[in-house]
């Protein structure tokens, strides 16, 4: 069971969130937090494997929860739920090492598939959200030529990879793809984001996002 953790200070929300992902037989909500103080507290008590996150909230808000809860030891997986796909803040949960951002306007299957995703170690990136990212985030603002630039220093082996990072997988699911053990994978994963001078997974999707909406040669 994929155990989860619902942080949103809207009640109704929570409750229809809880109603979709409890849908899906793999999944089950460990509990909910109205604000980012309770998210701390929740996850020592719950120890969920995804954490649900909402920005907008009283007091601790959802992207200061994120920076502290993924600074910890062996935290959860964290996929952020956002209503303002313009939201210039939400870069500060990509550099902390959120998994996932997507728009609360989605649909039941593609919330339960993105719980799924980022709990086997993925990646999910709403296409507005990643847009927006890309329009803001740091490491990402130098062009398609550095984007570029920053693959070709990859292996061969290295661009597969980051080619399966660039489409969402977790290592278990590039391990079977490439027919690699675990710890190999890990290993591969790593030196690819060292040569791409990104700091997670996320930021290797969205270079990844980056080079497929400029293509190949194109500027």
């Amino acid at each position: 069971m994929i155990r989860v953790l619902i942080a949103d200070d809207d009640a109704l929300v929570r409750a229809g969130i809880r109603a979709i992902v409890e849908a899906a037989e793999e999944i089950t909500v460990m509990g909910e937090a109205r604000d980012g103080a309770e998210v701390l507290d929740e996850v020592r008590r719950c120890r969920p494997d995804v954490v649900l996150m909402d920005i907008e909230m009283p007091g601790c808000d959802g992207l200061t929860a994120t920076r502290r809860l993924l600074a910890q030891p062996d935290p959860p997986k964290v996929l952020v739920l956002t209503t303002f796909g313009m939201d210039e803040n939400i870069t500060a949960a990509l550099h902390a090492g959120a998994s996932g951002f997507l728009l609360k306007q989605l649909n039941p299957e593609q919330l339960i598939h993105a719980v799924c995703t980022v709990a086997a170690g993925g990646t999910v990136l709403s296409p507005a959200v990643t847009r927006q990212l890309l329009s803001r985030s740091a490491p990402l603002d130098r062009g398609a030529d550095e984007a570029r630039a920053r693959v070709a220093r990859l292996s061969e082996r290295e661009r597969q990879v980051f080619d399966l990072l660039g489409e969402g997988m977790g290592n278990a699911e590039i391990a079977g793809r490439l027919y690699m053990s675990m710890s190999t994978t890990k290993t591969y994963v790593s030196r690819a984001l060292t040569k791409l001078g990104v700091e997670n997974r996320t930021q290797a999707a969205l270079l990844a996002y980056e080079l497929r909406l400029h293509g190949p040669d194109g500027p």
